[in-house]
Formats: C-alpha cells, sequence, structure tokens
C-alpha cells in the first residue's frame, strides 16, 4: 500500500517517528524550510495549542489565512476550516493533520437536502455558520461564526427575510438576540448539544461563586443558565477581564488550555455532559495529535483540496464576513 492509498483508508500519515525526537524542535525546523504556517483552534490539544503560530476561533483563524504569506498552511482543526483557507488562499497548499477529523454539525446538513430546504424560501438570503461544508458555503449569500452573527443579521435591512444554518441552536440565539425571524436548519453540534442541566446545577451548588460560561451553540436551557454567552474567543476574554476566580466552561473543553495560561490565578471547570465522560472532548477536533502534525509537515499530505467552482462561489460569502467584520472592527 503506497502512502496515498494508506491516507484513504487511515486519514493520515502513519509512519514510525523514532521516540527521541524532540518533535517540537523539528516542526519548528519544518516550518521554517518550507515557509509553513500552523493554524490552530482553540479545540486542539494543549501541545499543538502551544506549538501554533496563531490560535483563534473561526472567525479568527479565517481572517489569519487570508492574509498568511506562508507557501503552506497546517490547519490543526477540523475539514472545514481546512477547506474554507483553502477557500481564502487558493494559491496556497493546505494540509489537515487529520482527513478523518470531521465535524457533527458540518455533517447534520447535507448539501443536497439544504438546496431542497432553501427552495422553499426564494425570497429569503441566506447566512450560514462557518460550521458547514465548502459546497454550502457555495449556496451561501453571508457566512457567519459565533463571533459575527448578531452583528451581521442586525445589518442587514430589517425586512429582510433570512434562512439561517446549520445550526439551530446559534440561530435561535441569535433571533433572540437581534428581534428577528429566522428560518433555522435543524442542525446541532453533538459536543454542545450533550451539556447536563442536571449535572450543571449541582455543579453550581459545590461551587456557588462561580460564573457560568456558555457557548451559543449549547441547548437553550443551558443558555438560560449562563453568565456568559458568546464565542470561544469571547468566553476566554470574558474570563480575563472578570475579577471572579471561579468558571464553569460550557465549550469544549480544549480552550480551558488557553482560560489557564492567561489566567494561572482562576479555576476553570468543564462543565459536565450527559453522559459518563468526566469532560466535554471534541471526538474529531482530538484526531488531531503532534504526531500526525509533524508527519503531515514532513510529507506535505495529507492536503484538502477544493473544486474551483466551489471556491469561486463560496469566497464571496466568505469575504462578503470577512469585509463586514472589519467594518465593524471585529
Amino acid at each position: 500500500m503506497d502512502i496515498f492509498e494508506e491516507i484513504n483508508v487511515t486519514g493520515f500519515v502513519d509512519e514510525y517517528i523514532d521516540p527521541s525526537l524532540d518533535l517540537f524542535a523539528e516542526i519548528e525546523k519544518l516550518k521554517k524550510e518550507k515557509n509553513a504556517v500552523i493554524l490552530a483552534h482553540y479545540y486542539q490539544e494543549p501541545d499543538i495549542q502551544d506549538i501554533a503560530d496563531y490560535i483563534g476561533d473561526s472567525l479568527g483563524l479565517s481572517q489569519e489565512a487570508a492574509k498568511t504569506d506562508a507557501d503552506i498552511i497546517v490547519f490543526a482543526g477540523v475539514h472545514f476550516m481546512a477547506e474554507t483557507a483553502k477557500i481564502l488562499s487558493p494559491t496556497k497548499k493546505v494540509l489537515l493533520p487529520d482527513l478523518k477529523a470531521g465535524c457533527s454539525l458540518a455533517d447534520s446538513c447535507p448539501p443536497h437536502l439544504f438546496k431542497k430546504f432553501k427552495e422553499k424560501y426564494p425570497d429569503h438570503l441566506v447566512i450560514t455558520y462557518v460550521n458547514c461544508t465548502a459546497e454550502l458555503k457555495a449556496m451561501t449569500d453571508i457566512v457567519c461564526t459565533s463571533s459575527n452573527a448578531v452583528q451581521i443579521v442586525e445589518s442587514l435591512p430589517k425586512d429582510q427575510k433570512i434562512i439561517f444554518g446549520p445550526d439551530k441552536n446559534l440561530g435561535a440565539w441569535v433571533a433572540k438576540k437581534t428581534g428577528r425571524d429566522l428560518v433555522l436548519w435543524n442542525g446541532a453540534c453533538m459536543v454542545h448539544e450533550i451539556f447536563s442541566r442536571e449535572k450543571i446545577t449541582k455543579l453550581k451548588e459545590r461551587h456557588p461563586g462561580a460564573k457560568l460560561l456558555a457557548h451559543p451553540e449549547c441547548e437553550e436551557a443551558i443558555l438560560q443558565m449562563a453568565d456568559y454567552i458568546g464565542s470561544t474567543t469571547g468566553i476566554l476574554k470574558y474570563a480575563g477581564s472578570r475579577p471572579d476566580k471561579e468558571f464553569i466552561v460550557a465549550t469544549e473543553a480544549g480552550i480551558i488550555h488557553q482560560m489557564q495560561k492567561e489566567n494561572p490565578d482562576k479555576t476553570f471547570i468543564p462543565a459536565p455532559p450527559n453522559n459518563s465522560c468526566a469532560c466535554n472532548d471534541c471526538p474529531h477536533m482530538k484526531r488531531n495529535t503532534l504526531e500526525k502534525l509533524y508527519l503531515c509537515l514532513k510529507n506535505e499530505m495529507p492536503e484538502v483540496t477544493v473544486p474551483a467552482d466551489i471556491i469561486e462561489r463560496a469566497v464571496k460569502p466568505i469575504e462578503r464576513m470577512l469585509e463586514i467584520s472589519a467594518r465593524l472592527g471585529l
């Protein structure tokens, strides 16, 4: 089996690595040799966050992908994020440590079904959350992230009819914040839907001074309990700006690494999910490892590609998002 066939089966390059190798030093060396940049999402494992050139949420990562002068972008995140980078930088080589790092939210909105849904509302403008496939973005008028969804909806005329997809929880929160009547696609993120209101209530009883910070992809029952609702970047900034010393974090637990680094005197507790796991990890985000990242950069594969016609159509709604965000100072 050659390396291409192997990647098709496993999703990543599977080579022996000498256990005595300093992967941090090797990755730094390869980055310089290849003029590569590593972009990592807050939900990645701590080692990957620590080696990354830029760590951020979907908006920040999109902005960084659009402006980088690197020849190679290694995207430590999930597939739709790497696709977005390729759409914004089509001449650059975009690598993903594990091609099978997908997204339950993106999977919940198959483009062929969304096309039929969209046809029911021909006079509606389509806003899609960035957590979707390149093909879905190509069917969209404006892309948004959890950092700018409210502002993007508010930037449109009040009589503008809007379809919002694929996340129904984010869409419902945006509708509540803006007072708009949005037509919602029925999609959701498996990680953010699994938090337990009952377990969080018990946790708050044990930590009465703790503030609950929640991502708007969470269900309404969790958002009603929250002291702050916002994107991963918003949650990080809020925790740093508050005098409180304890926080319960209702989003993917990977962000806690950055929260602790920036606030070593504070305590961050992952919100418990409604299952037997102790914390909430995205199984797709955690497919990426430092070893896979090293082999990915060394071999310059797996590479993420997007058909030219999809890039041509998908870049417009993403650029519209970036223009609105820049205008609003986001």
